[in-house]
C-alpha cells in the first residue's frame, strides 16, 4: 500500500513538521524532525505503528 507523507518547514517551531493525510479521519497523526531526512524517518516510522495497531 502507499500512503501520502507531507514534509513541510515551520519557521515558527524551526524544524521540518510532518502530516499523515491519510490518517485524518482517525486523528492527526504527525511528527517532526531538524533535518528533512530525519523527519522522513519518523514519518516511517509512524506509518508504521499506525498500520500495525
Amino acid at each position: 500500500m502507499k500512503y501520502s507523507i507531507v514534509i513541510q518547514w515551520s519557521d515558527e517551531d524551526k524544524c521540518y513538521v510532518v502530516s499523515l493525510p491519510d490518517f485524518t479521519d482517525v486523528y492527526q497523526p504527525f511528527t517532526h524532525g531538524d533535518t528533512y531526512e530525519e523527519a522522513l524517518k519518523n514519518a516511517q516510522e509512524v506509518l508504521e505503528m499506525l498500520i500495525d495497531g
